[in-house]
């Protein structure tokens, strides 16, 4: 079948790329127990470690070493990243390694670099969790956006 799949129902469903799945919004109850003042000064060391520090960059910083950076629990971490970022970890950083390929498989300088190349600069430990990440976060595959800048520039 094409991008289209019956379910057992019959009915047709458009098959997600990628296996991504919809997102399901949960409602935890911890969440509300944050202190607002803890969670803003936890946002802008996450922030600071993650962004500007650049840890996303790798691939094997875990929330677990995230939260003993910040000197916290994981479940805390867990609850101000979902709280403060509207997301999980994971999806945190794959946000900003997502952004940092797009502006690498734009730049001229990198030109030469391929995909591959471009996905372990920005942190991500294969192939497959690049593509997937890349066409959750921009809704193209990093070689399709790669080739419509360039042509675009032309």
């Amino acid at each position: 079948m094409s991008d289209l799949e019956n379910n057992v129902q019959g009915q047709v469903v458009k098959k997600r790329p990628y296996n991504l799945r919809e997102r399901k919004n949960k409602d935890a109850a911890y969440r509300s127990l944050i202190r607002p003042e803890l969670a803003d000064e936890l946002y802008d060391k996450i922030l600071n470690i993650v962004v500007v520090q650049k840890k996303y960059r790798d691939p094997n910083y875990s929330a677990k070493d995230l939260a003993k950076d910040l000197q916290t629990n994981t479940r805390y971490l867990s609850a101000v990243v979902n709280s403060r970022f509207g997301m999980n970890y994971s999806c945190l950083l794959n946000e900003y390694r997502v952004k940092e390929a797009m502006h690498l498989l734009t730049d001229k300088r990198y030109a030469e670099k391929n995909v591959e190349e471009i996905s372990t600069m920005v942190g991500f430990a294969n192939r497959q969790s690049f593509y997937a990440a890349f066409y959750k976060n921009v809704g193209e595959t990093p070689n399709g956006y790669r080739k419509r800048h360039a042509e675009r520039k032309k």
